[in-house]
């Protein structure tokens, strides 16, 4: 129910949201029909989430993914995911292989809710006549390693630069000491390699880096473009991680640098651009990553910045044509993620309870306004003059930030639960 005294951003919310009727992916789609008209002219559609692992925010992107594809024509599913991993799993999604090849594609992934998508596209692909694409956007291993990277790089080498091997090779050597399934492992495993180790392997690949850039003509001579640019993509990928892993480490130190986890965010944007530069000027995409990833505006705590998302790049290249849908709830539990170097993934998630809305946020402009399950096309209040949400649920507390600036459009949960952390 609304409270008593609802904000003015409540009341504008009661007058515009759009209500939807179901979170089951598998549901009529009808309810869905009013984002027909907010995403209309975008290219780009970000959807987000305030936190991985909960099973609320996986089966409403999963029922807008179905809309998207089914009834608006979107070709592209992007997610944050290995772009190089992510070329096995295109395949995948292609027909290539068994059903049940999925979990050993993805048995190293860290699970954020990859699994059901992707499932839905080799369904969809089957009788489709123009199937959906997967494209990933991040460095490996959600920083955990180098070698998924690596690996197609040493492959193309192979044929055509064969004297460049022996430094890919060491590259890798030195990647494999320290490899992990995420960065919460990796980067305390790198922060422990000697120094001369830790130098080598940035040295190895910017040498590598500026080699394939300058002798390109001598590569295209030898083999086609498309092999080049993806090779050069996933080497790219590599140096974006080896600099992660530095950031990461002084970060967990206390000593690092200001915005530095950026590169991450820039890779991650580039990669999505690297990808839209490659598809027929009309198609259009879904993407798939955390609200602090998808925002518009600097990622910022406490007031220091903590860095520059994707969505801030995206938006600076795409314009209008980007539009980030935020994901949010108003109650329930929220998936907090502990370090902890013996887990699995190198850390553990806890089943955290949600504090109640604090005023001027946008979880208390939705309780007030007593809607449910709603979305909201927040462009539209950037021209009437009210005072936007000041803040934004990000696991269980509070990034302060203009909400409609960060975001185009906010869908609310009334509740959140979440799931537990298992490798496939």
């Amino acid at each position: 129910m609304p409270a008593t005294d609802p904000t003015p951003f409540a009341d504008w919310l009661r007058g515009h949201a759009a209500s939807l009727d179901h979170l089951d992916p598998a549901a009529p789609l009808e309810d869905l029909e009013p984002l027909r008209g907010i995403l209309d002219g975008a290219r780009v559609v970000a959807l987000g989430e305030h936190s991985h692992f909960i099973a609320e925010f996986a089966a409403v992107r999963q029922r807008i993914l179905r809309f998207l594809v089914e009834r608006c024509g979107f070709t592209v599913l992007a997610f944050e995911y290995g772009f190089s991993e992510a070329l096995r799993l295109d395949a995948w999604a292609h027909g290539e292989g068994a059903d049940d090849d999925l979990s050993a594609l993805l048995a190293t992934a860290v699970p954020i809710g990859i699994q059901e998508p992707l499932r839905f596209l080799r369904r969809h692909n089957r009788t489709a006549t123009e199937p959906v694409r997967f494209a990933g956007t991040d460095i490996p291993a959600a920083g955990g390693s180098l070698l998924p990277a690596l690996a197609p790089v040493a492959d193309y080498l192979h044929d055509i630069d064969p004297e460049a091997l022996p430094a890919v090779r060491s590259a890798t050597a030195i990647a494999a000491s320290f490899a992990g399934d995420s960065a919460a492992l990796a980067a305390p495993a790198w922060a422990r390699l000697p120094s001369a180790d830790q130098d080598a392997l940035t040295a190895l690949l910017s040498r590598l880096l500026l080699r394939f850039r300058c002798l390109k003509p001598l590569y295209l001579s030898r083999g086609d473009e498309h092999s080049y640019d993806t090779a050069l993509r996933c080497l790219e990928a590599a140096r974006h991680g080896d600099h992660t892993f530095r950031a990461m480490a002084a970060l967990f130190a206390g000593n690092g640098l200001t915005a530095d986890t950026s590169a991450r965010d820039h890779f991650m944007a580039e990669s999505l651009l690297w990808h839209l530069d490659r598809l027929d000027p009309a198609a259009r995409v879904v993407l798939m990553a955390h609200n602090a990833h998808i925002q518009k505006s600097p990622v910022v705590f406490d007031g220091h910045l903590a860095g520059l998302p994707m969505g801030q790049y995206l938006h600076h290249a795409l314009g209008d044509t980007y539009f980030a849908l935020g994901l949010t709830s108003v109650t329930g539990h929220t998936a907090e993620m502990r370090r902890d170097e013996a887990a699995p993934f190198g850390f553990t998630v806890h089943d955290t309870p949600l504090e109640p809305p604090t005023p001027g946020s946008i979880e208390a402009a939705y309780a007030d306004s007593g809607l449910a399950i709603a979305v909201a096309d927040l462009r539209r209040a950037r021209t009437t003059g009210l005072v936007s949400p000041n803040r934004i649920r990000m696991q269980s507390i509070y990034q302060h930030t203009p909400v409609v600036d960060a975001f185009d459009g906010i869908l609310s949960v009334p509740t959140s639960t979440t799931t537990a952390l298992e490798k496939p």
